[in-house]
């Protein structure tokens, strides 16, 4: 499915942040012409990085002659179809392509490719866990924050694990993963896709296009938009759905047979019988993340990790922060910090993960939030609810019925202190705000920072 650089090129890199600058590195060192623009201001890190490389590039404007004569085109992911320079040279048959569709041109090693609305990071980071402790030589790129072209350039390892957004799927024409996953399709960027599901589940399902009968690809079975959209007997490759029950309806793939055991029916050449892996010493909290270990455990089998050493390395697994991340244990209470809960969806997670009783604290931007999904859950978990935002009117009401102790505030270290006063021994303090945090906080890091610190200044 490869293509062969058949001439040196005219490349144009429209966007300078980690993608697009690894993609003006790999060009360069593979000979191409390289000219990088980018229509805002370009971080001092990346600009050291081109300027070092002697990479010519623009900030804060798109210079459309110089960029309509390129050969092709690698576009950030960022780049909506709709703006001007994509149109232009839309009208102009300028091939566009994404960073992982370059970076795939220059190396033969094998991908593990995951894509999803929600469990990407913990999903993929926990894979590439899985391989890297059984000793596979394995990369880790893509959405996840690490440019896959960068890495190519020296082309040091035989397998990547990469985590996929949509947008990096849209512009990919050959790139082929050995194995890809896809957890499941929920409404979300929809503004890119003309507020349609079905294209934005299109887009998703383009991480199967170029599999063939050598590739294998890991579902969710239980999703219903994947059962939706994914047209399962017009593909070639070895389909091998995974889901929380046991279903006759699928022969291959992966369950959950107990709370903490995952069965897996592999393809012949593997084991002919069902193969039992235990979880119990998964860190992960929460049905969703249940979801998440299975996918992983999965790929990592059909990728040749042994049965014991996923047992084994589960247990050593670290998820990135901010995300259901334990923090302390003080006094029989635990701290638990999921600043990354920018919307409802992913506070229910968190709620519905969590089975102690909760001293909640959640607030900041709301985004149109419809808090109706965590009435249940608050009800019958939340001792009591810290609204942490510059306006809690929205949430104050939406659990007023629902929570018996409501309090504001608009200080980290207050909240915490707050939380702490009503937790008693086997409750957990759950940071999960269900709002973006801009109001008061940088960033979610910033947000969960602030909360970690503010723990470890009541030990």
């Amino acid at each position: 499915m490869k293509t062969p650089e058949k001439n040196m090129k005219n490349i144009v890199i429209l966007g300078a942040a980690e993608s697009g600058v690894g993609a003006a590195l790999l060009a360069q060192a593979k000979g191409h012409a390289v000219f990088v623009s980018d229509r805002g201001e370009i971080k001092p890190d990346y600009k050291q990085k081109l300027t070092q490389a002697g990479i010519e590039f623009e900030e804060n404007m798109h210079s459309l002659d110089r960029i309509l004569g390129a050969d092709e085109v690698v576009k950030s992911p960022g780049i909506p179809e709709k703006a001007p320079v994509i149109k232009a040279l839309r009208e102009k048959n300028i091939p566009i392509i994404s960073e992982i569709e370059f970076a795939s041109r220059y190396t033969q090693a094998r991908y593990i490719a995951i894509t999803g609305t929600n469990g990407k990071t913990t999903t993929t980071l926990l894979t590439y866990h899985l391989l890297k402790e059984a000793g596979y030589n394995v990369g880790l790129a893509g959405n996840i924050g690490y440019s896959l072209a960068e890495q190519v350039i020296e082309n040091n390892f035989d397998y990547y694990v990469l985590e996929l957004s949509s947008f990096q799927l849209d512009d990919i024409s050959y790139f082929q993963p050995w194995i890809a996953l896809l957890l499941n399709i929920t409404p979300d960027h929809l503004d890119r896709y003309d507020y349609s599901l079905a294209k934005y589940a299109e887009s998703k399902l383009r991480i199967v296009r170029n599999q063939d009968s050598s590739c294998s690809f890991i579902y969710n079975a239980d999703d219903e938009n994947i059962q939706r959209y994914f047209k399962a007997a017009l593909r070639p490759m070895q389909q091998l759905p995974f889901s929380l029950h046991h279903r006759p309806d699928f022969h291959l793939g992966g369950y959950y047979k107990e709370e903490n055991e995952i069965c897996l029916d592999l393809l012949p050449g593997y084991y002919s019988e069902t193969e039992r892996v235990n979880t119990a010493a998964s860190p992960l909290i929460g049905e969703h993340n249940r979801q998440n270990v299975l996918a992983a455990v999965l790929a990592a089998r059909v990728a040749g990790v042994s049965r014991p050493a996923i047992e084994q390395a589960l247990g050593t697994f670290h998820n990135a922060e901010h995300r259901l991340q334990p923090v302390a244990d003080l006094g029989g209470v635990t701290y638990i910090n999921d600043s990354k809960a920018t919307n409802v969806e992913a506070a229910w997670y968190a709620l519905d993960g969590v089975k102690s009783n909760l001293i909640w604290i959640a607030g900041g931007t709301d985004k149109g939030n419809d808090y109706a999904p965590l009435q249940p859950l608050a009800q019958q978990k939340v001792k009591a609810l810290i609204c942490l935002g510059v306006d809690n009117a929205k949430l104050v009401a939406a659990f007023a019925d629902y929570v018996p102790l409501i309090e504001e505030t608009q200080d980290m270290a207050d909240a915490v202190r707050r939380a702490a006063a009503h937790a008693a021994p086997g409750d957990v303090v759950l940071l999960s705000p269900a709002c973006a945090s801009f109001d008061l906080f940088q960033n979610y890091e910033d947000r969960g920072r602030q909360f970690i610190a503010a723990v470890r200044a009541l030990e």
